[in-house]
């Protein structure tokens, strides 16, 4: 259907294009008296089918009829509708189908016009085959006039089917472009969620790699740990095995002590013993002067204190009791003091036994350590050197317990930091950061940690060393106490 166009825009030079101008105003003209005949003809045949429903209502069966024709017009139209030209065939049949009634009803006019001038004129004499004519003509402009009026209607049906359709048409260009919007913004959307999948997998990327370091961390930490472990284990055998030496230190000065004493006091019972040596050699040769000469008994009892002596000097130290009467008057209070000097000598004698059967039995008994710890004793001399060492060692030890208490600390705290981080990826950055910061500061607390190790390495190598040198000024000096108990 064509519509009135506003035409082109004109040029200010208008004595140009006048033919045009006229061509242009002669198609609008054109165009606007069809539109105009179109809209009379709409309206002749709404009127039409107003009068037509009104007469179908009062003649039951000739509405019958006029559905069964409504069915086939509304059949061609539909066949219309699945045809290209759907737009243009209903006004060019309608234009002819007016044309041919306007046509039809001038020619039966005239003729019935001129028939009835004819009348008119005189003429009576009418045959049975023009009235039958006059019928046949009759009945086809009655029958044109139904097919006109049905034509009408069906047009009027088809214009309204084309105007629902035109609306349902502008319909669905409007959900078209409503649909063409709406996949551009989802095209739109998509481009943005794949834009932010491709960040979210390289941000995923990113924290793989950074939890695979962690992990590494993570398992770096529980080798330092088992090593902290470890250095604990050894430092507490170290402990051990100093309290032990400091015990056994303890038990070698008291009975160095007890030796010394015991040592004192043989020299004080041998200067004793000289001396009554001198005395008894005096008493003999008083003897001899007075003319007494000591019997048998003499000969046995200084036979028992040479046993005592260990080497025959003192022959007579046990006089007889012939001599102790004859010596009554002289030397009653010198054989008494020799009495209890000799008595006291066999109880020293027996306890000197008990001594070296205990030190003996120890020998054969005792442990490498103690042996060690004696000479270490014995090596130094005095006990100044081995007190500052045993403070040295436990100024370490108490440090190197402080400094495990804060590596468990720092331990638990990122284990804790762990956890957390788990449970917390949104701030994974930012506790990675801090996890590396304290893992440079465990190792550097490790490099300290084998520095101490190995600087305790040392201490204990230097003591083994002078434990060494202990051991043997400790056999030398046993073996010059061997010398001087046989030289006794």
């Amino acid at each position: 259907m064509g519509t009135p166009g506003a035409g082109r825009k004109r040029l200010p030079n208008r004595e140009r294009l006048t033919a045009e101008d006229d061509a242009l105003n002669q198609i609008a003209r054109e165009a606007e008296a069809r539109l105009a005949a179109k809209r009379a003809a709409r309206a002749e045949a709404r009127e039409i089918r107003m009068k037509e429903l009104e007469r179908q209502q009062k003649e039951p069966s000739e509405y019958s009829c006029y559905l069964g024709s409504g069915s086939r017009a509304s059949s061609r139209a539909s066949s219309a509708r699945a045809s290209p030209v759907i737009e243009e065939r209903p006004e060019k049949d309608f234009e002819k189908g007016a044309r041919t009634v306007s046509s039809l009803s001038a020619a039966t006019l005239a003729s019935l016009g001129g028939t009835s001038s004819r009348r008119g004129s005189g003429d009576t004499s009418i045959s049975a085959d023009t009235e039958a004519s006059i019928r046949e003509i009759k009945d086809s402009l009655a029958e044109v006039e139904e097919k006109y009026k049905k034509a009408m209607v069906s047009n009027a049906q088809l214009d309204n089917e084309k105007t629902n359709f035109m609306y349902q048409v502008d319909t669905l260009k409007d959900a078209l472009l409503e649909l063409e919007e709406q996949l551009a913004e989802s095209r739109r959307q998509y481009e943005e969620k794949s834009k932010e999948f491709e960040r979210e997998k390289h941000a995923h990327s990113i924290l793989q790699f950074q939890f695979m370091e962690m992990k590494e961390a993570l398992k770096q930490r529980e080798e330092m740990l088992a090593e902290i472990q470890q250095l604990q284990q050894k430092q507490q055998s170290y402990v051990r095995e100093i309290s032990d030496l400091q015990e056994t230190i303890e038990w070698k000065d008291k009975k160095i002590g007890a030796l010394e004493r015991q040592k004192d006091f043989f020299d004080s019972i041998r200067s004793e013993r000289d001396d009554l040596r001198d005395e008894v050699v005096v008493l003999k040769e008083q003897l001899k002067k007075h003319g007494i000469i000591p019997d048998s008994d003499v000969a046995t009892n200084g036979d028992t204190s040479d046993i005592l002596d260990n080497e025959g000097h003192l022959d007579s130290s046990r006089s007889a009791p012939g001599t102790t009467q004859a010596l009554k008057p002289g030397g009653e209070g010198m054989l008494d003091r020799l009495k209890k000097l000799i008595d006291e000598r066999e109880s020293l004698l027996d306890q000197i036994k008990k001594l070296k059967g205990q030190l003996e039995e120890k020998q054969r008994n005792g442990k490498m350590e103690n042996t060690q710890s004696e000479d270490e004793v014995l090596e130094n001399g005095t006990d100044m050197h081995m007190i500052d060492l045993q403070r040295d060692a436990n100024r370490q030890i108490s440090d190197l317990k402080f400094k495990l208490a804060k590596s468990e600390q720092e331990i638990t705290a990122l284990e804790q930091n762990v956890i957390r981080l788990e449970g917390q990826v949104a701030r994974y950055k930012t506790a990675a950061e801090n996890a590396e910061r304290v893992e440079d500061e465990l190792k550097a607390e490790k490099r300290k940690l084998q520095r101490e190790l190995r600087s305790a390495l040392d201490k204990t190598e230097e003591l083994e060393v002078s434990n060494g040198h202990l051991v043997k000024r400790l056999e030398k000096m046993k073996a010059n106490r061997s010398a001087l108990l046989s030289q006794q």
